[in-house]
């Protein structure tokens, strides 16, 4: 008896001398990708809720800045990318598009050691955002109303420090 093999079929409208197989398994993996931002819009990552604007020119509005705040995200982690557990090496390429992709023996020694190669904390770009964000600008008002009020930032721990080079963010 021959087992089972199970596998998606993806069929398209678009004739094969102008979308070959491999070009089309490749155009639905970037749909997947667009649809995984879609729902990163609605998750813990950026916080769009439902919309229920009266005026089209402010739901256009709530769009343009939810898209606009998934594209900083996808900047943030592409330059946070060498504290990330993501693969920056891909594995390498694929035979085929359809072949599973395979973790690079960079990304797998990351994630067991949580170290990068230079000793950075690699963490998830939720907790470097929970980090990132206990920097703060305080605005000091001495009991003294002689004395002009100040401002202090907190001072980044070496990590932090690290994070926002990558970012390219100066305080």
């Amino acid at each position: 008896m021959r087992p089972l093999q199970i596998g998606h079929l993806r069929r398209t409208n678009v004739p094969a001398e102008r979308l070959d197989r491999d070009q089309a398994v490749l155009a639905y993996k970037r749909l997947a990708t667009v649809e995984r931002a879609f729902r990163s819009l609605k998750s813990a990552d950026l916080h769009v809720r439902p919309i229920y604007h009266r005026s089209p020119d402010r739901v256009r509005a709530h769009v343009f800045l939810a898209t606009l705040a998934y594209y900083v995200e996808w900047h943030m982690r592409r330059a946070l990318a060498p504290v990330l557990f993501d693969d920056e090496l891909n594995g390498g390429p694929r035979s085929s598009p359809v072949a599973p992709a395979v973790r690079s023996s960079h990304a797998q020694a990351k994630a067991r050691r949580k170290r990068t190669v230079d000793d950075w904390p690699v963490q998830s770009f939720q907790d470097w955002l929970k980090d990132l964000a206990t920097i703060v600008k305080n605005t000091i008002q001495p009991k003294l109303k002689s004395l002009p009020t100040f401002e202090v930032i907190t001072r980044p721990t070496p990590s932090q420090q690290h994070a926002l080079r990558l970012l390219g963010v100066s305080l």
